[in-house]
């Protein structure tokens, strides 16, 4: 009964005769969580190796047709094949495994998307809308790919099936039927292909609205702000090639390990470059401490390549507060010995404001910037220490700094700090937002 006032007294969005009502349910934002199996281990020091390939071998194998998952392998992230929707990292031009150029995070979520089982009006007529809304994601996932267009009409407690030419029909009589196209919003996700996405926008744009939200709105929507209003560019300045010629790489509020696995390689190729990592944290993650490449048998023998030179344990959202501290202590060398830190050509050729911004951090106190962030003195020093002898700096981060009220201000002082070094624009050099869908811009 309080279900059924519940939906009453809910608002909904009429149709153009259609008999569809889109209704606001009534459940959380977030599904429940079946919380089956846990258990209490010690931390990991170090990711992937070969547990991580016999994960993704049992998933392919448990999902899809084995005749398919050895198709899907071996076209994933190739040359003439199609892009991993596990993540967006890029592909390498130059060395690029013809078997697995991909991870187990990759395989888990092709093994999804072309996973043998399909559902159609027999599923939808043994489950309701309400019954669903208590799975978790990770079921609803699971119960197959739709083998069918569905539909949901006003008043129904379930999908039922609907033929392509009526699904088409019905849509363009709703969009035929409004007084402005910007009525309209077209939202999409990462998750689509690129050439899919390319006619999605050219539909669009042809309708006469630029209304086209993605999710990237929900995720890297700071950085995109902030670094067009610093550098001039919403997205990353870097290419892998920078990544594997950098100096020195910061990875801040982001664990390559469990979200970008393989930029683990790419981590990896640079310190066999010679270059440092210094990884920003509330927690020392696995994926940050040691990478044991699966492909790379020798290597994993001895125990993989570790990664972190220096790690910075901070306070949640302590980013701020130790960026700061870090460009007080370079301004306090780069007055020890003028021009050796700050790339003061750079900075008054490329760059304005800057005098108001280094009397504004000269301001500042070491110390309350020390506590404001939790990290520890010594390894602050020594991370200071790293850098100024250093211009060839790629600063990587992803939903730990982006994710706060104070995003966009994460992100300008990172942009600060890679400017007064001057490692913008580059060789080895730059900002390097990393993005969690390979089509999510």
């Amino acid at each position: 009964m309080e279900e059924q006032q519940n939906q009453e007294n809910t608002p909904a969005i009429d149709d153009k005769g259609h008999g569809i009502k889109v209704v606001a349910h009534n459940t959380g934002a977030q599904p429940p969580e079946r919380f089956t199996g846990l258990k209490l281990s010690k931390p990991k020091d170090k990711a992937a190796g070969i547990p991580s390939v016999l994960t993704a071998l049992s998933h392919a194998n448990r999902y899809m047709a084995k005749g398919n998952a050895v198709k899907t392998m071996f076209r994933l992230n190739q040359k003439g094949g199609f892009d991993c929707p596990g993540c967006a990292w890029p592909d390498p031009d130059d060395e690029r495994s013809r078997l697995a150029e991909y991870c187990e995070n990759g395989i888990k979520a092709i093994s999804e998307e072309a996973q043998k089982k399909k559902i159609g009006r027999d599923f939808f007529a043994q489950h309701s809308i309400q019954d669903m809304l208590g799975w978790t994601d990770f079921e609803l996932g699971k119960q197959g790919r739709l083998a069918e267009p569905m539909v949901l009409r006003e008043g129904a407690a379930r999908y039922e099936p609907i033929s392509w030419p009526d699904a088409f029909r019905l849509i363009a009589d709703e969009l035929n039927a409004l007084s402005s196209p910007d009525e309209a919003v077209f939202y999409t996700s990462g998750r689509t292909s690129n050439e899919a996405a390319f006619l999605y926008q050219l539909f669009v744009r042809e309708f006469g609205t630029n209304n086209l939200p993605d999710c990237s709105n929900m995720c890297h929507e700071s950085s995109g702000y902030a670094l067009s209003k610093t550098v001039g560019i919403g997205k990353g300045s870097v290419t892998l090639t920078d990544l594997y010629e950098a100096e020195v790489i910061i990875i801040m509020g982001q664990n390559p390990g469990t979200n970008h696995p393989r930029m683990m390689s790419a981590l990896e190729r640079c310190k066999e470059n010679g270059g440092k990592i210094i990884s920003i944290n509330p927690l020392p993650e696995a994926g940050l401490l040691k990478f044991v490449n699966p492909q790379r048998p020798g290597k994993a023998l001895k125990g993989g390549t570790p990664l972190t030179d220096i790690f910075l344990q901070i306070k949640a959202n302590g980013d701020i507060p130790l960026l700061k501290a870090i460009m007080l202590l370079l301004w306090h060398e780069e007055q020890k010995a003028p021009g050796a830190v700050f790339d003061w050509d750079f900075i008054t050729e490329k760059t304005q404001g800057y005098e108001a911004f280094l009397q504004g951090l000269k301001k500042q106190d070491f110390n309350d910037l020390l506590e404001a962030s939790g990290a520890r003195r010594d390894k602050v020093k020594e991370a200071v220490e790293l850098l100024r002898r250093r211009n060839k700096i790629i600063v990587c981060w992803a939903m730990g700094l982006t994710q706060h009220k104070n995003g966009v201000d994460n992100i300008r002082e990172v942009v600060n700090l890679l400017l007064l070094k001057g490692s913008i624009g580059k060789p080895g050099a730059g900002t390097c937002p990393v993005r969690g869908h390979s089509n999510v811009q």
